[in-house]
């Protein structure tokens, strides 16, 4: 297994607590991912804040409209601090997503570090090369567009 980790930062114009409000919301992720991805958060999860061991199961089409059911538990939480998620089932080998928020003069900078493993050895790599690398890259950038339309950007 290859383990691939990839992070991106944004720094937002607003308090830590209100960063963390929005992004500890599992509603707001289908707002903040590609609309061609067609995410829906499944579950009874809605409205609900994160929280330990919460589990949130996805129904989405990362590419070619093929759809992707995936599952992932929120592992820990420090409240305003940061939020750990991991997938159980999905098209990942491994996927461990850390979520930071840090005050900093002026507002917040979060910072998303994403590990992740493709299944398939060579296989999965050559696909991690081609597609999957990309398509995380493409999904992080629009969703630190989305995320400046809504909070605001330095």
């Amino acid at each position: 297994m290859n383990l691939h980790t990839k992070t991106w930062v944004q720094r937002l114009p607003v308090p830590i607590e209100v960063a963390w409000d929005f992004f500890s919301q599992p509603d707001n992720l289908a707002r903040i991912t590609p609309p061609e991805m067609f995410l829906r958060v499944d579950g009874g999860s809605s409205g609900k804040p994160i929280y330990e061991g919460m589990q949130l199961s996805y129904t989405l089409y990362p590419f070619m409209m093929i759809p992707v059911r995936w599952t992932t538990e929120i592992m820990r939480v420090s409240r305003p601090d940061f939020f750990e998620d991991r997938q159980l089932e999905g098209p990942y080998e491994l996927w461990h997503h850390t979520h930071r928020f840090l005050a900093i003069e002026g507002g917040t900078e979060m910072t998303d570090i994403v590990e992740y493993a493709l299944p398939f050895d060579m296989l999965g790599e050559v696909v991690e090369a081609l597609i999957v690398g990309r398509r995380l890259d493409e999904v992080f950038e629009y969703r630190r567009r989305k995320v400046a339309e809504i909070l605001g950007a330095f």
